[in-house]
Order: C-alpha cells, then structure tokens, then sequence
C-alpha cells in the first residue's frame, strides 16, 4: 500500500463542508466528538477554524479529523522575557528577526475514530498538517501549536513537538509546538 505523508493512499483527506454532516464518528472523547458532530461547520462558517476529515472512500468511514486556526507564539506563551529570549535563541532567530510574536497555524482538534487507532493515522496526519505549511507555505507559518490533553502530550513529543515552557500548569492540556524549520533544515 501506497503512502502519502503517513497517511494511506487508498484515504482522502477532505476539507469538511457545512453540507457534510459527520455521522457515527466516536474517538472514545464526548468533546471531540460533538465538536466534528455539531460544532466544526459553525467555526468554519465563522472563519474561525478550518475540519478536515480523512475518510476510507469505500466504506465511507470518516477514520479522523483535525482542524486548524491562525495562531502566534508570543511573549505572553512565556513566563519571563527571558524564558522568550531562549526561545527565540533555540530557534535560532538572527538578531533582526527577534520578533514579540512568531506566525503559527494551531491545531485545534485532532481524533482518530476508535476503530481506526493503531494504524499510525494521527501520527500520519501530523505528518500532513506538516506538509501544508512546509510545502508551497502560503502563509509565513513558521509553527504548529497546540494545547495537548495531559493524555496526548506522549504522543506529541512523539512525533517533534516540544513543551512551549516548563511552567504551563494548565489542569487538562500543555501548550506545545513544533518548529517547522526542523523539516527543512
């Protein structure tokens, strides 16, 4: 079988319409769910976040979904300027592009339905998301950002992406990143 970054040829990856409807779609989270279910083409209508699906064309089966937004990494991601300044100097900013903010584009919502978990489809889609902003960037997006559930921050680290700063103490999620010069370079 054919892949494409991660993801198997024979899926299609599907920017989700307000005329589709996600139907029978359960990744195991009440939340993600009812996001794709209800919630997904209201954000999408008020330009607020763009769903994609990745569907089987034969069963119909949407197997995942993630949505995006614009996003920045700022100084206010950081505790201190200073924390920002090493940031900036680990990315290795020259001195006329130490910026207060940095373009990002936030993953807002990643799922994978139960029945198609195990099959590297969200480490596959992360790998496209990847590909988006690295290939023909249409926007000057330097990062992908997001705030992983406590659960998810494993499989992030997993596939490059790295702890915005060490003293997030959000209760359910950690801002995380991945910088995208990391493919190129």
């Amino acid at each position: 079988m054919v892949q494409t970054c991660g993801i198997p040829e024979r899926f299609k990856i599907v920017r989700l319409q307000p005329t589709n409807a996600v139907e029978n779609f359960d990744c195991g989270d009440k939340d993600l769910n009812d996001y794709i279910a209800n919630r997904a083409s209201l954000f999408d209508y008020h330009m607020l976040a763009v769903s994609y699906t990745c569907i089987d064309p034969e069963s119909k089966q949407t197997l995942a979904y993630f949505s995006l937004a614009n996003d920045k990494i700022a100084t206010s991601d950081f505790p201190s300027m200073t924390e920002f300044n090493r940031f900036r100097r680990k990315q290795g900013f020259p001195n006329e592009k130490r910026l207060k903010s940095y373009p990002a584009v936030k993953l807002c919502r990643l799922a994978v339905d139960k029945q198609a978990k195990g099959n590297q489809i969200g480490s596959g889609l992360l790998d496209y998301i990847k590909s988006m902003f690295v290939i023909n960037n249409k926007t000057g997006c330097r990062f992908i950002t997001v705030d992983a559930y406590l659960g998810a921050v494993p499989f992030y680290e997993k596939n490059g992406f790295r702890m915005m700063n060490l003293e997030d103490d959000d209760p359910h999620t950690r801002l995380m990143y991945f910088d995208l010069m990391d493919l190129v370079a």
